[in-house]
């Protein structure tokens, strides 16, 4: 009995990280968004199809990590593990919190370029916050994360590494196109999402060797 409590607990902490993870990262979405100098590579895709469409940031994310776990059973099939799933709740969760906190900072004022930098770079530091603490849940993975390593199992040559910056780089591009498509002009790629592609992994990177010193298991 005392063996399965401490599973039970051992499993709520890694739940409750990855909660506290994804909260971290809805916000710093916002932050990005409220910045106004390009969102992150995942966020470029929603954020522009939240302007063309009757969707909000939120709902857009939901939407494109349905498709995302879809692709993920498409490619894997026979070898998709069903626990996967669990990425649907989770990208509910991370997209109902991304809308609260784009409502939540909305009073934020960001007028001069200094200042949309200033909430830009609290933008990148939350992600990369986020994506630490998700890692370090070790449960379950968002979506578009998903994808990337469903590519690299199928493809095990594919460095995880270098597929995951294709991927990025490929919603940037789709971004891109949906923007100046339909609405004839660029948004919601600048010098934002430069920044936001080359800090979040390094910034992530650093947290992650810090929280290495943290034991979930004798907590």
């Amino acid at each position: 009995m005392r063996t399965l409590n401490r599973i039970s607990v051992y499993i709520l902490k890694r739940y409750l990280l990855l909660f506290l993870g994804l909260s971290i990262m809805a916000f710093g979405v916002a932050f990005s968004i409220k910045a106004e100098l390009g969102t992150s590579p995942i966020s470029s895709v929603p954020y522009v199809v939240s302007l063309f469409a009757p969707l909000t940031v939120g709902t857009a994310t939901i939407l494109m990590h349905c498709v995302f776990i879809l692709l993920q059973i498409l490619i894997l099939r026979r070898q998709y593990h069903p626990i996967q799933l669990m990425q649907l709740p989770v990208a509910f969760f991370f997209g109902y919190l991304t809308d609260f906190g784009v409502w939540a900072v909305q009073g934020i004022s960001c007028s001069a370029y200094w200042q949309q930098w200033i909430v830009c770079f609290i933008g990148i530091l939350l992600v990369a916050t986020g994506v630490s603490l998700e890692v370090k849940a070790g449960v379950v993975v968002l979506a578009g994360e998903g994808v990337v390593l469903a590519i690299c199992k199928a493809f095990p040559k594919i460095k995880f590494g270098y597929m995951k910056v294709g991927f990025d780089v490929t919603l940037v591009v789709m971004a891109c196109v949906l923007s100046f498509v339909f609405i004839g002009h660029l948004e919601g790629v600048r010098e934002g999402t430069v920044a936001a592609a080359v800090l979040v992994g390094l910034i992530a990177k650093r947290i992650g060797k810090v929280l290495e010193r943290w034991n979930l298991e004798k907590e």
